[in-house]
């Protein structure tokens, strides 16, 4: 059984990141989507997402723009993707054929 716990809100002068299922379970193999929504005050956004596991801090897996591009760590490229939606501003995180290794804390995060 795969598992990863999810970090609820955060906050800051306007624009904050909600990620409001607090956790979510699924078996090996199996594609999951972990939902973050946004909202800001900027046009232009960067959303962030890490993975931290019990052994050590955040880890950077990826970054999506508002106005395309971004950035995905090699480790993560071949089963992690997200793409930022202005329109029902959100950025899910979809993780391809779950490994037990991928179960952890994920956060996403906000830059206006």
């Amino acid at each position: 059984m795969w598992m990863a716990t999810l970090w609820a809100e955060c906050r800051t002068q306007g624009d904050n990141v909600l990620q409001p299922k607090a956790e979510e379970m699924a078996a090996e193999d199996q594609t999951v989507t972990l939902d973050c929504q946004y909202t800001s005050t900027s046009t232009n956004v960067y959303i962030f997402w890490y993975k931290q596991d019990g052994t050590s801090g955040p880890k950077f897996i990826l970054s999506c723009f508002s106005f395309g591009g971004g950035k995905t760590e090699n480790e993560f490229m071949e089963r992690f993707s997200s793409t930022l939606n202005s329109t029902t501003k959100s950025a899910p995180l979809k993780i391809q054929k779950l490994q037990l290794s991928d179960s952890a804390v994920y956060y996403c995060a906000l830059r206006p």
